[in-house]
C-alpha cells in the first residue's frame, strides 16, 4: 500500500510539521482577532480549546527544530492528546449550547489550570475567560464557533490517527 507508506513518511518531512504549526497559529490568531477586533469574549470552554490549539502548535515545533525519533514521539503525543482533548471540550461546549434548559447550563469563570501553569494569571489578555458559554455570538455557514471547533479538532484527530496508523502499518519507528 503505497499510500500508507507515503502518509507514514510525512513525519520525517519538516513541511508536514510546519503545516501543522501554521494551521494552529492561524486558528489562534483568528481567535484573537475575534476577541479583540470583533469583541467576542471567550468563555472558559473557548479558553480550553485555545490551549489545546496552542499545544498542537507547540508539539509541531519540536520536530521543526530537531526531527528525530524522540522529538517525533513527543510531537505525536502532544498532537494526539491535544487534538482529542480539544475535540471532547468542543463537543461539551456544543452540548451546552444545545441544552434543553439553558438556565441550568453553567461554566466556570476562572480556568482550572494546574497550580504550576496559571496561564490566566500570567497572560490574562489571552487566557482569561470573560464570556458566557451559553451565548452564540458568531455563526458561519450555519455553524456556531464551538461547532466549527468540533470540525477543526475532528480533522486534527483524524489526521493524527491516519498518520500514526500509516506509520505503524509501514512498520517504521515513530
Amino acid at each position: 500500500m503505497k499510500v500508507f507508506t507515503s502518509i507514514g513518511q510525512w513525519p520525517e518531512q519538516s513541511w508536514s510539521w510546519l503545516l501543522l504549526f501554521l494551521s494552529s497559529l492561524a486558528l489562534v490568531l483568528t481567535a484573537l482577532y475575534f476577541q479583540y477586533s470583533m469583541g467576542l469574549e471567550p468563555c472558559i470552554m473557548c479558553i480550553y480549546q485555545r490551549v489545546a490549539t496552542i499545544a498542537i502548535g507547540v508539539a509541531a515545533l519540536l520536530p521543526l527544530f530537531s526531527n528525530n525519533t524522540i522529538t517525533r514521539l513527543l510531537a505525536f503525543i502532544g498532537w494526539g492528546v491535544s487534538a482529542i482533548w480539544g475535540f471532547f471540550i468542543a463537543r461539551e461546549h456544543v452540548d451546552m449550547l444545545g441544552a434543553s434548559n439553558p438556565f441550568f447550563v453553567t461554566c466556570d469563570i476562572v480556568p482550572n489550570f494546574p497550580d504550576w501553569l496559571l496561564l490566566h494569571e500570567w497572560l490574562p489578555s489571552m487566557f482569561a475567560a470573560t464570556g458566557d458559554c451559553g451565548e452564540i455570538d458568531w455563526v458561519f455557514a450555519g455553524l456556531a464557533m464551538p461547532e466549527w471547533m468540533v470540525v477543526v479538532f475532528a480533522i486534527y484527530s483524524v489526521l493524527f490517527i491516519s498518520v500514526l496508523g500509516a506509520r505503524l502499518l509501514s512498520a517504521k519507528k515513530l
